[in-house]
């Protein structure tokens, strides 16, 4: 019983309550508000523990009776404890407390601070435990500067991991560009910063060599969001006027909303050169918001430009060849473009403005419909324009909304294959509704007001048979607009069909 009472009088003394109860305390917040980091905590709590084991170990040596031994080790253990309780006072004052007060200084601060510490410590116990600080402090010196000879590109890393957080040259989370490899950065070290590249590699680039080296900082600008420029190039041929090429292109990219495509600056296309060849070259610039997702965003512009050509009937400069055309080639031109006309009168019998025409009228339509592509997002039909054509969906979903000063925007319908819409504008000239917007890529043909006059003129008896049927969408349309039942929305058909009659025979100048 002596032995014990001996081995924890020398363990357990006045300071060792007080200092369990700290580092529990100082642990508890550490586990709730860093919990990505409870791994670290749980370690130095460990390592706390062995070394309070290791002082009663010294105290069982004690009362042993080897005073020498139990002393040294008693010193060897209190000064790992008070590592230990100063790595968790490091965490909690830079990781929890300076946060707070909106204060985030570099992680190297950090552990600079906690090595003083730690040798401050460790000075002042050994200066306790009788040794002569003067001779330890001028042999550490001597030591000091052979090791700092030896180890000059360490120290090198060491000071410029230091500079480059002190003078917020690169911070966690920038992109860079350092030679050929461009990524963002993830840690700061001593020695060396980790750049994580869209590859998903981790490059380990010393200190040094950032500070000796020039490196790009990716979309950074001082006061500014994170947005980098991009340019998307493309070539038109030189029959093309440049005003009309770029007012195409940006009035198809303006008017999208563009995942991680900046609406400030905005987009712009630029005739950048003209090329003896005979084709003009342009780039489409833009500013990245979101710096990981380059290549795809790329494309997506890409394939909106080339979608907005298409329906202008723009078509991108290709390299130029002489090609002889063999009759077989002609013939299976010919069987290509009958199956398209085909295909063209089967989806205009489907639509019920067209299904009173004949064959002869169909066929006349289908040679004059245009393919019109839209990617996600672009707008098909905008509220309140003017546009003398419908256009009809062979492939995706588009969504009709209406916009209104008192509830917004308010989705209406939703469009899929087979669906036409814009007919009163084609057939009256009356503005659209309502807006149309492609939900998914969007493939359409188009039919303008020109192409369908010949038919009209030759019969005017169609236009007859299509108020009716314009009607009939109006009165669906009134309803869905203005949340009123179908029924009465439809009572006033036989008024209206007069209506749009007389104006289908002004706005075509069919008299009568």
């Amino acid at each position: 019983m002596n032995l014990w009472n001996t081995a924890l009088g020398f363990f357990w003394r006045e300071e060792s309550l007080p200092v369990l109860v700290m580092v529990l305390s100082i642990a508890a917040p550490l586990f709730h508000f860093h919990k990505e980091e409870r791994k670290s905590t749980v370690n130095t709590l460990v390592f706390f523990f062995i070394c309070m084991a290791g002082q009663f170990a010294s105290g069982l040596l004690y009362a042993l009776e080897f005073p020498r031994a139990s002393n040294v080790l008693h010193e060897v253990f209190v000064i790992g404890s008070g590592v230990a309780v100063i790595r968790l006072w490091g965490e909690l004052i830079f990781r929890i407390v300076l946060p707070l007060v909106r204060l985030s200084p570099p992680r190297i601060t950090e552990d600079i601070i906690v090595i003083i510490a730690y040798v401050a410590w460790g000075m002042v116990r050994l200066r306790y435990a009788g040794l002569d600080l003067g001779s330890i402090v001028a042999t550490s010196a001597m030591m000091t500067a052979v090791v700092a000879f030896a180890m000059q590109d360490t120290l090198g890393n060491i000071l410029g991991g230091l500079a480059l957080q002190m003078d917020n040259s690169i911070e966690i989370g920038d992109w860079v560009k350092v030679d050929d490899i461009s990524g963002k950065v993830v840690d700061i070290r001593w020695r060396s910063t980790l750049v994580e590249t869209r590859n998903w590699e981790t490059v380990v680039i010393p200190n040094s060599q950032l500070m000796k080296n020039k490196f790009v900082v990716l979309g950074r600008r001082i006061d500014m969001p994170v947005q980098w420029r991009r340019m998307v190039w493309f070539s038109v041929g030189l029959d093309t006027p440049p005003t009309r090429v770029v007012t195409v292109v940006e009035e198809a990219i303006l008017q999208t909303e563009i995942n991680n495509v900046a609406r400030d600056p905005q987009p712009s296309c630029v005739l950048m050169d003209m090329d003896i060849k005979g084709y003009a070259r342009y780039a489409l610039r833009y500013w990245l918001t979101d710096l990981t997702p380059d290549d795809s965003t790329d494309a997506a512009m890409r394939w909106h430009i080339m979608t907005a050509l298409q329906r202008a009937g723009i078509k991108l400069a290709m390299e130029e060849r002489s090609i002889h055309i063999t009759k077989e080639n002609e013939k299976y031109e010919e069987v290509v473009h009958h199956r398209e006309i085909f295909q063209r009168m089967r989806t205009l019998r489907r639509v019920e403005l067209f299904s009173q025409m004949t064959d002869d009228e169909l066929k006349s339509l289908a040679e004059g419909l245009k393919y019109a592509p839209f990617a996600r997002g672009n707008i098909i039909a905008k509220q309140g324009a003017i546009a003398h054509w419908l256009y009809i969906i062979i492939n995706g979903e588009a969504e009709v909304y209406l916009e209104t000063p008192e509830s917004g925007r308010r989705t209406v319908s939703k469009l899929v294959k087979g669906s036409f819409f814009g007919e009163m504008g084609m057939m009256t000239g009356a503005p659209r509704v309502a807006s149309v917007v492609a939900r998914t890529d969007v493939e359409c043909y188009r039919l303008d007001k020109e192409m369908f006059e010949g038919i009209l003129r030759a019969r005017p008896g169609i236009a007859e048979e299509m108020s009716h049927i314009l009607a009939m969408r109006r009165a669906e349309l009134d309803s869905a607009l203005q949340d009123i039942d179908a029924e009465s929305a439809k009572k006033g058909i036989s008024q209206q069909r007069g209506e749009i009659l007389s104006t289908i025979k002004r706005f075509f100048g069919l008299g009568g």
